[in-house]
């Protein structure tokens, strides 16, 4: 199986999911390409079988770099006229979208527009959107005291040790399925 294992993180925060679904492929003695997204990132997802997929949300939607990503792989895979009429489903491609957030003001709310962005190219390409996850995640620099309160309470120091280790638990239940 081939599986991708592609990120933006601005904070640190996806980073570290990326690095802890990363570290159990390894561990389960799988192949995975792991890849930070930048603004000079270009790769053809559709070798892969199974493509996790995450980043921070940054008012509402996934960071700047994997949004242009995105739209760069629909606009080449339109060309190609790999994106078809009712998106028929391809068998074996899965996708995992996630993301990291600190909702202080309206909790998970302002991630899931970023999550169902960021699974709207693989509905397209036919892949099966296998899981959502919504990861809790500090604030950093300037906005670093909407870590201290807010609608989820005192995030400081998350995505933590207890949060990887649920990420680790659903990606070894997803390679089991």
């Amino acid at each position: 199986m081939n599986i991708l294992n592609i990120y933006f993180s601005s904070t640190g925060n996806t980073a570290k999911v990326a690095k802890a679904i990363e570290k159990v492929l390894q561990e389960t003695d799988h192949q995975v390409d792991t890849l930070e997204v930048t603004k000079d990132t270009n790769i053809d997802i559709l070798p892969y079988d199974l493509i996790f997929l995450g980043s921070g949300v940054y008012e509402w939607l996934p960071g700047k770099p994997l949004m242009d990503l995105l739209t760069k792989l629909r606009r080449r895979y339109a060309k190609n006229s790999n994106i078809k009429p009712a998106a028929p489903k391809m068998i074996g491609k899965k996708a995992v979208v996630y993301c990291s957030y600190g909702g202080s003001h309206t909790g998970i709310n302002e991630a899931v527009p970023a999550v169902k962005y960021m699974g709207q190219l693989f509905d397209h390409l036919g892949f099966v959107v296998i899981a959502e996850w919504y990861i809790v995640g500090e604030y950093h620099g300037k906005l670093k005291r909407f870590s201290e309160g807010g609608r989820l309470g005192n995030i400081q120091g998350r995505p933590n040790e207890a949060d990887l280790l649920d990420i680790a638990q659903r990606v070894k239940g997803i390679l089991q399925s």
